[in-house]
């Protein structure tokens, strides 16, 4: 546990990407011993800020205070992750305004669902893509950019995305070891050592296990993680940071669906129940290898190159709910039955990609106006396979289910009667180049604007099938600070996602569907309060989306084949977002500090026909699916220094949402603590999730499958040690 002090000390600073040389090169400027010029900044305030990070590149993929950046960015630290004891992405939830849990990995931002928009330090390549869950072992911290992104980082949703920005190696030594237990019989453990090899060349290695039975019957989880690098430094201007992380993830009982829920949300049966039997599982293999070379070119010039090479696969077979038995031989099959009927599937999926990316930051003047200028490219190539079998029903030997007296064990997947669907892969390629300048004009006015240009070729192995095409995406943002603390910004941005290759190839014969696209505005002010030991962010914004795929009404599917020119699928969704953001974080004062949220978020369909599930529920004024209105949530530490403990308590809040069939998700409020203390090297932390064992759904599915259950009451105990 960090001791807590206050502080006024002065700092030498050498500034990583400077807006103008003219500013430093005056002869009196105190040099260090590379002769790069060093700055004074006034540091007030604790030691350290535990959750209040004040800069980032996340929105400009250069250095940039916060307070300036014209859009909603929140940094969720590595105190926090600890602290929260979080182990995977969705523990962190509660702690980012406008999102919430869709499935799976799955998330609502800003009211619409995004499985993919995900970047590990700053480029694209998800190991965990494909229905796993992010672990955060290796996370050093992560960054949310609230809005369209596709100007800076391309193709997307436009509610937003989420950063990963891994551990590095580190020239100052540092070990840590841990265990940790809980019930459910959790059991796991890690080491992480970092330090220097030479003068110029540090490492870091890693290590974690740790095994879980879930409280979803048949379930449980096995996850192993190892990671590490080393960082180069060739010159005083140049350094290659090398790192890689294998994974290993074995889910027991998966994929995890849902527990059948009546239309006003209520469970009809207990929240353990699973579809799946025991003999189920989903497991993932993913090897990483990445590299970054920065190099200093001038004091106002630089570069840095990533590489990203990422192997991934996943094989899982699980038993899937498709409808009521009719039991009863009423001729209405229904929830009276209490019979479920299954279909078994067998599929295994493998990603093979490389993710290259090279920005360029070049600071210099125009007169008065200070320039940071942005120019880069990136290129991103995924190769897929694909292997799909099915057994479905009795006729195929899966047997059936009744789900208030489950009968596990007594259907064996080894004598179903596969059938092949699907047996082939795709190659997809992207490619752009952007462009973006921030302007200060002054101590009060700074405008930020770029673009991005890509294009994209997907193709399909089974049939050589190929689509291909390009966008180009504008941003513009302007920052006003009437004082040093408080900045008003105002910002337009544009984002698009490509359509699936799988629906181009459904209308290849009529005709392309155009990629979705967003436009935002957003209207915001952040302001430092208390020395800068506060910052809070205060946002509303709009969003529309257009060109949303979705069934033609007037498609007939007797027609099928007819080549009578009417298109399976058409663009003719539209989709509007309105909302508001408010979020704290900081330090109220020397022992006690806080992150909180609110969001409201109001996403309704204007424009689309019903039916088409898939994508949403989506009749003309329909709300969109699991996109609540109000979320909030809390998470306050306060530290008693003179026994070196503390406490904390956090709450999520989240309001009534909607399933894909239109069934009500009912609002939940959960509430956590964590208690730790700290001796010599050593820090005891016992976390208690879901206080009062609150039963609730965490959001809807369809009503077959029902909705996602939150986790009961969960203990977890760690001891860390370090040297």
């Amino acid at each position: 546990m960090n001791k807590i002090s206050r502080l006024c000390i002065t700092i030498p600073l050498m500034t990583h990407a400077l807006y103008s040389q003219a500013d430093n090169t005056s002869d009196d400027v105190d040099q260090n011993d590379t002769g790069k010029p060093l700055e004074e900044m006034l540091v007030y305030g604790r030691a350290q800020q535990y959750y209040l990070e004040k800069e980032t590149t996340i929105g400009t993929k250069t250095p940039l205070s916060i307070l300036d950046l014209p859009q909603s960015a929140q940094i969720l630290t590595d105190q926090l992750i600890r602290d929260q004891a979080a182990r995977d992405i969705t523990d962190l939830y509660r702690s980012i305004a406008g999102v919430s849990e869709f499935s799976y990995s799955g998330v609502t931002m800003r009211g619409f669902r995004d499985d993919d928009n995900v970047f590990y330090d700053g480029v694209r390549g998800d190991p965990y893509s494909g229905f796993g869950v992010p672990q955060l072992f290796n996370v050093e911290r992560v960054e949310i950019l609230k809005g369209p992104t596709s100007a800076l980082y391309g193709g997307g949703e436009p509610g937003g995305m989420i950063n990963y920005v891994t551990k590095k190696p580190s020239f100052e030594s540092a070990t840590e070891t841990s265990f940790t237990g809980g019930n459910d019989d959790r059991l796991g453990g890690s080491i992480d050592s970092t330090g220097a090899l030479t003068e110029h060349l540090a490492y870091r290695l890693g290590a974690f296990y740790e095994q879980q039975e879930s409280f979803r019957d048949n379930a449980d989880a096995e996850n192993l993680e190892l990671s590490g690098g080393l960082t180069l430094e060739l010159s005083n201007a140049t350094k290659l940071i090398s790192t890689f992380d294998y994974v290993e993830q074995d889910l027991g009982g998966n994929r995890l669906r849902g527990v059948p829920a009546d239309d006003k949300g209520n469970f009809l049966v207990d929240r353990s129940y699973n579809a799946n039997e025991k003999s189920d599982y989903q497991n993932m293999k993913a090897s990483v290898l990445q590299a970054s070379l920065e190099h200093q070119f001038s004091d106002n010039f630089q570069a840095t190159t990533t590489l990203r090479y990422i192997d991934n696969e996943r094989e899982q077979q699980y038993h899937e709910s498709r409808g009521w038995v009719d039991v009863n031989g009423d001729g209405d099959a229904n929830i009276e039955d209490e019979t479920i009927k299954r279909e078994f599937r067998d599929q295994y999926r493998a990603n093979e990609e490389i993710s290259l990316t090279s920005d360029f930051v070049y600071a210099f003047d125009t007169g008065s106006i200070k320039h940071q200028l942005l120019f880069g490219a990136d290129y991103h190539d995924v190769d897929t396979e694909y292997d799909y079998n099915r057994a479905r029903y009795e006729a195929d030997g899966v047997g059936n289910l009744n789900i208030f007296n489950p009968n596990y064990g007594e259907t064996d997947s080894s004598t179903y009667n596969l059938r092949g669907r699907n047996a082939d892969g795709s190659q997809s390629e992207r490619y752009s180049f952007y462009a973006q300048d921030n302007l200060r004009f002054n101590e009060h006015w700074s405008i930020l604007a770029g673009f991005r240009y890509d294009h994209f070729k997907d193709t399909s192995k089974a049939n050589d099938f190929s689509f291909d095409d390009s966008a180009v995406t504008p941003r513009v943002g302007v920052v006003f600070k009437p004082i040093e603390t408080t900045s008003i910004y105002l910002n337009y941005s544009e984002s698009f996602n490509p359509t699936s290759l799988g629906d181009q190839e459904d209308v290849a014969e009529v005709g392309k569907l155009e990629s979705e696209t967003g436009k935002q505005f957003e209207l915001g002010i952040k302001s430092e309060w208390l020395d800068g030991r506060i910052m809070t962010t205060m946002a509303v914004y709009q969003i529309d989306k257009e060109n949303i795929t979705m069934v033609n009404p007037d498609y007939d599917d007797s027609d099928e084949g007819s080549n009578d020119g009417i298109s399976e699928l058409i663009n003719i969704g539209e989709a509007q977002s309105r909302g508001a953001e408010w979020t704290l974080v900081g330090d109220l004062t020397d022992t006690w500090t806080i992150t909180a949220n609110y969001a409201y978020n109001d996403t309704e369909v204007v424009e689309g026909v019903e039916g088409d599930w898939l994508r949403n529920t989506f009749d003309d004024g329909s709300r969109f699916t699991n996109a609540p209105r109000h979320q909030a949530g809390i998470w306050t530490r306060y530290d008693f220094n003179a026994i070196n403990s503390a406490i904390a308590f956090g709450a999520n809040h989240v309001s009534e949402q909607k399933s894909l069939d239109g069934q009500t998700v009912k609002p939940f409020t959960v509430f956590d603590m964590s208690w730790s203390t700290e001796w010599d090297s050593n820090l005891l932390q016992i976390n208690v999730s879901n206080l009062f064992d609150e039963e609730y759904a965490v959001s809807g599915f369809n009503e077959r499958n029902g909705h996602f259950p939150g986790s009961p009451r969960e203990l977890i105990v760690q001891l860390t040690h370090s040297f």
